[in-house]
């Protein structure tokens, strides 16, 4: 985990996550604003970018050029079996 938030961290945009281990992807459905990269097995680390305004394309995506600032909202597995997180001590909810 800590070396997908150091590639956070060093990355001056959204853009530049591209081709960064952990595959940087945005989120749909009721998580649309939000953006996950692999952690382990099923856990995902989960960011939305801190904007005033969230800079979106006319096709509802993020203009990940843009994209400058993020806020790391939680370490999860969205696909439903959180508990492999708790056994790998990511401490997910």
């Amino acid at each position: 985990m800590r070396r997908r938030v150091a590639a956070l961290a060093a990355a001056p945009t959204l853009l530049a996550m591209e081709g960064v281990p952990g595959r940087r992807h945005q989120l749909r459905a009721d998580r649309a604003c939000q953006f996950a990269v692999y952690l382990w097995g099923p856990c995902r680390l989960i960011f939305v970018p801190d904007h005033g305004a969230i800079p979106y394309l006319e096709d509802g995506g993020v203009d990940l050029p843009l994209g400058t600032r993020i806020v790391i909202a939680e370490v999860v597995d969205y696909h439903g079996d959180w508990t492999a997180c708790l056994a790998a001590g990511l401490g997910c909810r």
